[in-house]
C-alpha cells in the first residue's frame, strides 16, 4: 500500500532532487568532454594509416577504451569506490557521484569523437597540409571544425545517457532524482514520488535531445 504525500511536501523533494541531478550531469559532462575529446583525437591519429600512427599505443588505448564501454554501469559504480573516496573524500552525495558518471561515460564519447573525425572528408585535411600546416593545424582547423556538427549530436546523445547514469547512481546514495525515487518512492512505496521523478527525468531528456538539434541544424544552416 503506497503512502501519499502532499504537494507541500512533494515539490520542495523534486526540486532539490532536479538541482542535484542537473549538478551532476552538467559537471560530468564537463569532465567528459574534457577527458574524452582528446582520447577520441588520439585514437583516431594514432590508427594504422592515421595522421600520426601509432599502432602499438593505439590497439592499448582501443583495449583499455573498449573494457570501459563495456563494463556495467552499476558494476563500475562499487568498483571505484575508492577512486572517489581519495578524490572527494566521501562515496555519498552528489559531488562524488560525478566521479563514477565522468569515469563511465568518457569513453562511450571518446569511441564518438573518433567516429566523428573518421567522417571528415580527407580533401580537408589535404588542403591543411598543402598549405604548409602541422598536425596541431590539422586537427584544429580541419578536424575538429569540419566534425563540429557530429560532435555535438554525440554531446546531445552522452548527456542523456548521463542522465541514466547520475539516476542509477542513486542506487549508492549518489543524490538527485534517482536517490529520491529509490528512497522516498520504492522503500515507502509513494506512487507520487516515483511518478514525479519520472516525468523530470522525461522532461531533462526531451530538453536536452531537442537543444542539441537544434544547435546541430543552427550550425548546419551557417555551413
Amino acid at each position: 500500500m503506497g503512502s501519499s504525500m502532499s504537494w507541500e511536501d512533494l515539490w520542495p523533494l523534486l526540486l532539490n532532487g532536479t538541482l542535484e541531478t542537473v549538478y551532476m550531469v552538467a559537471l560530468s559532462a564537463l569532465f567528459t568532454v574534457l577527458i574524452g575529446l582528446p582520447t577520441g583525437v588520439l585514437l583516431f591519429i594514432s590508427r594504422p594509416g592515421g595522421l600520426a600512427p601509432l599502432p602499438k599505443f593505439n590497439a592499448v588505448l582501443g583495449t583499455v577504451i573498449n573494457i570501459g564501454r563495456s563494463l556495467p554501469f552499476i558494476v563500475l559504480l562499487i568498483a571505484v569506490i575508492p577512486l572517489t573516496r581519495a578524490i572527494v573524500g566521501t562515496t555519498l552525495g552528489s559531488t562524488a557521484a560525478i566521479v563514477p558518471i565522468a569515469i563511465g561515460a568518457f569513453p562511450f564519447f571518446a569511441r564518438l569523437t573518433e567516429n566523428a573525425l573518421g567522417e571528415v572528408d580527407y580533401g580537408k585535411t589535404e588542403a591543411v597540409l598543402a598549405m604548409g600546416g602541422g598536425l596541431r593545424d590539422v586537427i584544429g582547423k580541419s578536424l575538429l571544425s569540419e566534425a563540429l556538427p557530429s560532435l555535438l549530436a554525440g554531446t546531445a546523445l552522452t548527456i542523456v545517457m548521463l542522465i541514466g547514469f547520475s539516476s542509477m547512481a542513486g542506487v549508492i546514495g549518489g543524490g538527485g532524482l534517482g536517490d529520491l525515487a529509490i528512497r522516498y518512492g520504492y522503500q515507502r512505496f509513494n506512487n507520487e514520488v516515483m511518478f514525479g521523478t519520472v516525468v523530470i527525468l522525461i522532461a531533462l531528456v526531451q530538453s536536452v535531445q531537442m537543444t542539441g538539434d537544434w544547435l546541430v541544424r543552427r550550425l548546419a544552416h551557417r555551413r
